[in-house]
């Protein structure tokens, strides 16, 4: 039976956290809040657990799982080289709602999906996401809900639609954002914007004056 587990009262967010990053651990699948919208998790190191992550959305292989990390310092160890430029947005919008696409390590044993040699890095800004991290270390995570279904906002909308399949739903009250993280390509010649989300193009320009955006600015 899943846990839902209270994450806004400071006195029992610590065993919330903890209870969840034990279930991580044990390859389980987890659900947690996000700056952006809630977060279906798993061991980004954890293949099986991936696939789980994957089943549980009704999702195929050939949308690769993004990966959250916990600090800025951790993407020099999950990427093969880290350019100026991928730098620069990092400093500018990391905690925070930009998720960006490079060229992964390709020493890392993980299984995101047919992912041909990238991972989607970001680091959410959100207290209970970052305790977290800093407890299972990256974790793959999507949008808590079925492909295709709305996203969820709340631990609530999250349960509605994933039910048992996942072991622990952390409660950390409704989404900031309630819509997705703005997703740059930064594997190609110029960055190039895949998704618009809560970071605009206008903030990315005055990072990136070489961003490319299909269809103008929004």
């Amino acid at each position: 039976m899943s846990d839902l587990l209270d994450c806004t009262d400071p006195n029992t967010r610590p065993m919330a956290i903890s209870a969840a990053a034990r279930a991580v651990s044990a390859g389980s699948v987890v659900v947690l809040p996000t700056d952006t919208l809630y977060g279906i998790g798993a061991d980004a190191f954890n293949p099986a657990a991936v696939t789980s992550l994957l089943a549980a959305k009704g999702r195929g292989r050939d949308m690769p799982v993004p990966v959250l990390v916990g600090s800025w310092h951790t993407i020099d160890g999950l990427v093969s080289a880290v350019s100026g430029q991928t730098r620069d947005l990092v400093e500018a919008f990391w905690p925070g709602a930009l998720t960006l696409v490079v060229e992964h390590a390709p020493s890392l044993a993980w299984d995101l999906g047919d992912a041909r040699g990238t991972v989607a890095l970001r680091m959410p800004l959100h207290p209970v996401a970052l305790d977290l991290l800093a407890q299972t270390g990256p974790m793959a995570v999507s949008s808590a809900n079925i492909t295709s279904m709305p996203p969820a906002v709340t631990a609530q909308q999250a349960y509605e639609q994933l039910g048992e399949s996942v072991s622990v739903y952390l409660d950390g009250g409704e989404a900031p954002a309630g819509r997705p993280s703005t997703i740059v390509d930064l594997t190609g010649p110029v960055p190039v914007l895949l998704r618009q989300g809560a970071v605009s193009v206008e903030q990315l320009r005055e990072v990136l004056d070489n961003l490319e955006a299909p269809g103008g600015p929004s």
